[in-house]
């Protein structure tokens, strides 16, 4: 019963953290002049991410590897179908040019990188698919990668005027304050509703990689998709894309590397079909920025992107 009423309350840590941790972020943005976009690549992806990373760290621990690699995969693709179609019926999102040119891209590269580094043993005789300590070596290092660039980002963009916003500056403590509080919010949140969630779902016999594809990465993506809600309704919009594109690259390059260098992460050659789903996801969002208005992803956009995760739920259904 127990486990139950903290599945209920998890929501409310969910909707508040994200409301809270926002709020911290933007002040900070404002303050020391950084981009909106940058703060929501780091800050708020790390927080969005913590749920990822303990549910994998605690999978890899355990010796569930499957959970561990159908938990990224399955958030990248709700990330990109689920979150971004939401948001995008709230309101429009237009897109800035770096984001279009780099950081896009980047999280299309680090999923091929993960793509081919699983299933580079095919050209062995051993003919067995993992994710090896040292492949997760590498991606840590393209993720390091990615942080340098980030950094290059901010410093160049430290003196970029933002938009007027009628919201107050907090004090530096306040902020940082309102930053944890809402880290805390989001990663208890995120716990109890996954725990709740895999313990019904387990209640119905399903195999552990449709749990980690499903129920685990949607539970662990609502911080993501909090986040970007309330960042697209207080009309944050670059918090809100950065969300989403900076925690698909923590997903796959920070957190599966960290997983895999606890322990070696057998890869099932099934799973290939979910990484051709995140390139397909990518696409749609390229694709989709020339044909919107004003390189935006419109309205009808996000109907798209959700009705393709749908059917991208139902496919997971008839596969199990």
């Amino acid at each position: 019963m127990l486990l139950y009423f903290l599945f209920a309350i998890g929501f409310v840590l969910l909707i508040k953290g994200a409301d809270v941790l926002v709020e911290g972020a933007s002040s900070i943005a404002k303050r020391y002049g950084l981009p909106d976009m940058v703060v929501g690549l780091t800050i708020v992806s790390f927080g969005t991410s913590l749920p990822e990373l303990i549910v994998n760290v605690l999978a890899s621990l355990q010796g569930q590897p499957e959970l561990a690699i159908g938990n990224v995969f399955g958030s990248n693709v709700a990330n990109l179908l689920l979150i971004l179609g939401v948001t995008a019926l709230i309101c429009p999102l237009p897109i800035k040019r770096n984001t279009i040119l780099t950081e896009i891209p980047f999280s299309l590269i680090a999923t091929l990188l993960v793509g081919f580094l699983a299933n580079a043993t095919l050209l062995n005789s051993r003919y067995e698919l993992y994710i090896s300590r040292l492949d997760g070596a590498v991606l840590l290092g393209f993720f390091g990668m990615f942080m340098v660039y980030i950094y290059n980002v901010a410093k160049t963009n430290k003196d970029e005027v933002l938009p007027e916003d009628d919201s107050p500056i907090m004090s530096m403590g306040k902020s940082i304050l309102f930053i944890l509080l809402g880290m805390v919010g989001l990663f208890l949140g995120g716990k109890w509703v996954v725990d709740g969630a895999v313990h019904i779902a387990q209640s119905f016999g399903l195999s552990e990689s449709f749990i980690g594809l499903t129920v685990v990465a949607i539970g662990t993506s609502l911080p993501e998709l909090v986040t970007s809600a309330m960042a697209a309704y207080r009309r944050n919009i670059d918090i809100a894309v950065g969300n989403v594109v900076g925690s698909n690259i923590f997903n796959l390059l920070w957190i599966l590397g960290v997983s895999a260098l606890i322990s070696p992460l057998p890869f099932n050659v099934m799973n290939n079909s979910d990484i051709v789903m995140m390139i397909l996801a990518s696409a749609m969002l390229i694709l989709a920025l020339p044909i919107g208005k004003r390189n935006a992803i419109d309205r009808w956009n996000g109907i798209v992107f959700l009705l393709t995760y749908f059917a991208y739920l139902g496919y997971l259904i008839m596969r199990e």
